[in-house]
């Protein structure tokens, strides 16, 4: 594979971490202030928001985790190991990280 791919596909798993990143940090802190400020008033659907908050950070770990060995393999394949035990190894993190097992345990 031509190194430009390669370097387009980083640059794609790049942008595709950079929304989510924004939305953690920017957004849904301003929900769950908003949330608390409920909670404080004696709303009790603010608290379903509250867990959906905490569902949805969980959710990016495991996310970021993916991205990260994306870009490992990518990297493998920079270096010509593209069919090596390390990018075998990179696909199976990225096949096991999201499921909902590896995130309950």
């Amino acid at each position: 594979m031509k190194r430009g791919s390669t370097l387009f596909l980083k640059i794609a798993v790049i942008v595709i971490g950079i929304p989510v990143l924004a939305l953690c940090i920017f957004l849904l802190p301003k929900i769950g202030y908003e949330a608390i400020e409920q909670v404080q008033k004696g709303s009790e659907l603010a608290y379903i928001v509250i867990g959906i908050l905490f569902v949805m950070y969980a959710a990016t770990i495991p996310f970021y985790m993916a991205l990260y060995q994306a870009l490992k393999l990518l990297s493998y394949i920079d270096r010509r190991r593209a069919f090596s035990i390390d990018s075998v190894s990179a696909l199976k993190k990225i096949r096991i990280v999201p499921s909902p097992s590896v995130v309950c345990m």
